[in-house]
């Protein structure tokens, strides 16, 4: 077996305990591609497709119960993550993906290119400066260290009737108690991915109101 083919199986039965339906061979390029731009451009500190399967692909695609609606936006999306395995997974939801770094910009325009992601829209600038025509169902990020700024830097690109999806390693107790908005935390477990893992599941205040 080669190693393309291993990967092509661990990426087969990830999917399958993750218990989602998504192409594999899309995320197979993906993963191709991110370890290709990785050796000269340090996108990731995460080394070898092999790592990248559970740890990016997998760890990203098991949110897409919590996704909701048909425009989400990644904030800080850093390689693409998780917003490229969630387009490829949801291709009939628009994703923006929003970073200010220009060396992973080119990397994912190339990764749009490559794998004809129509629904994909690729957007750099600080997220203070972006300000869509209208909000996003939902506001996805791994890349806020604490809830508190995630709602604060992010709340002008939600909907009404948005929610905020947040994902963290254990349950981030301090940050939850220090949050005024309606949440839930929904853990999940990876294999190959130690330790804890977590989707927080944060509402918009505006949609409680009557």
């Amino acid at each position: 077996m080669s190693e393309l083919d291993g990967i092509k199986h661990k990426l087969s039965d990830g999917l399958a305990q993750l218990g989602v339906q998504v192409p594999v061979e899309p995320l197979l390029d993906y993963l191709t591609l991110l370890d290709k731009w990785n050796h000269a451009y340090n996108l990731t500190a995460v080394r070898g497709i092999d790592a990248m399967v559970a740890r990016h692909v997998l760890d990203s695609l098991a949110i897409l119960p919590w996704v909701t609606g048909s425009r989400l936006v990644d904030v800080g999306t850093g390689a693409g993550l998780p917003g490229i395995p969630l387009a490829i997974a949801r291709p009939e939801c628009g994703v923006v993906l929003l970073d200010s770094n220009g060396k992973k910009i080119r990397f994912l325009n190339e990764v749009k290119r490559t794998l004809s992601l129509d629904n994909v829209e690729i957007v750099q600038t600080r997220v203070e400066n972006y300000h869509p025509a209208r909000g996003f169902d939902t506001v996805i990020s791994r890349a806020f260290s604490d809830l508190n700024q995630m709602i604060r830097w992010t709340g002008h690109l939600l909907a009404a009737d948005g929610i905020w999806l947040a994902m963290k390693g254990r349950v981030p107790a301090s940050e939850l108690a220090s949050i005024s908005h309606p949440y839930r935390v929904e853990s999940y477990s990876v294999a190959g991915v130690d330790g804890e893992r977590c989707c927080v599941i944060i509402e918009n205040v505006a949609r409680n109101i009557e």
